[in-house]
């Protein structure tokens, strides 16, 4: 299903769509109301507060949708269980039907735009590259303009379908993979290894736990970020922007001293330390 948005959040154009094609709501099951031992959802009932909604959301949505996804499902991902009423006029005609199913939504709660059957995509949240992030004690990223205090800037998006294709990886796998990839993937976002250096911030990266990879999710994100006493400093600006831009905490990054520059090893062409800098020192 898919409808269109007009501005104050009216909707339009409601209409069937194949899941192929840009939708905001894959129907998962039908629910008769009027099947109801009782008169709740009777000819003359008015439709159901949004609290009730809920409620039959809970009671009628939740395990057929489930088992509509054959089982996996990641409830901390992208995809949220949901359902939909007649329209008033519909209802008001004697229309009974729920709509069961699946959507995306924005921050604000908003549905939006996806394409493709939701049991054939990867469930992870997921930020894309250079946006920028806040997290609350839930650990819950949420965007933000990075011109707004945040505590991350996405770096990369990483599938680890392919990497783990056979196993469900433990977060000290994941660790393992993750670490060179996405201070290479910090590398490539900043212009070299020197900028990142100099911006003094750190590659940073989310893993999965076990049950949400058995519910879909293979993706993660690298970021960077600047750790404070095992907490997230708060960032203003793009590291992109360099350090007269970026404030840590409100202010300036920190001054790196200065070091040898790298010098590249001829058989791998990859860089290397000085040989008076210890391995792995910044």
């Amino acid at each position: 299903m898919t409808w269109q948005l007009n501005e104050g959040g009216s909707i339009a154009g409601f209409e069937q769509t194949p899941c192929e094609q840009e939708h905001r709501f894959e129907v998962s099951t039908r629910e008769d109301l009027a099947a109801f031992p009782s008169s709740e959802f009777g000819p003359d009932a008015q439709m159901p507060s949004q609290t009730r909604q809920a409620q039959l959301r809970e009671e009628l949505c939740g395990a057929s949708t489930v088992n509509y996804l054959q089982g996996v499902y990641d409830p901390n991902g992208r995809y949220s269980i949901a359902s939909i009423l007649p329209p008033a006029e519909a209802w008001a005609r004697g229309d009974r039907t729920m709509l069961c199913g699946l959507q995306v939504t924005d921050a604000a709660g908003t549905p939006v735009l996806t394409s493709g059957r939701a049991a054939e995509q990867d469930q992870a949240r997921v930020l894309d590259v250079g946006q920028c992030a806040s997290t609350d004690a839930s650990n819950t990223l949420r965007a933000v303009d990075c011109g707004e205090p945040h505590h991350l800037e996405i770096t990369s998006v990483v599938s680890l379908a392919d990497t783990f294709p056979d196993h469900t990886p433990s977060v000290e796998e994941q660790d393992k993979y993750l670490g060179d990839v996405c201070t290479t993937a910090a590398h490539d976002y900043l212009g070299g290894e020197e900028n990142l250096y100099r911006i003094a911030l750190q590659p940073f990266w989310t893993t999965h736990s076990p049950a949400a990879w058995e519910g879909g999710s293979k993706s993660v994100n690298c970021a960077l970020v600047f750790a404070n006493n095992g907490q997230f400093a708060t960032l203003t600006g793009s590291a992109t922007q360099g350090r007269e831009a970026l404030r840590i905490d409100g202010n300036p990054p920190p001054e790196r001293p200065e070091r040898r520059p790298l010098r590249e090893d001829p058989a791998s062409k990859a860089p290397v330390a000085s040989a008076n800098q210890e391995p792995g020192a910044q």
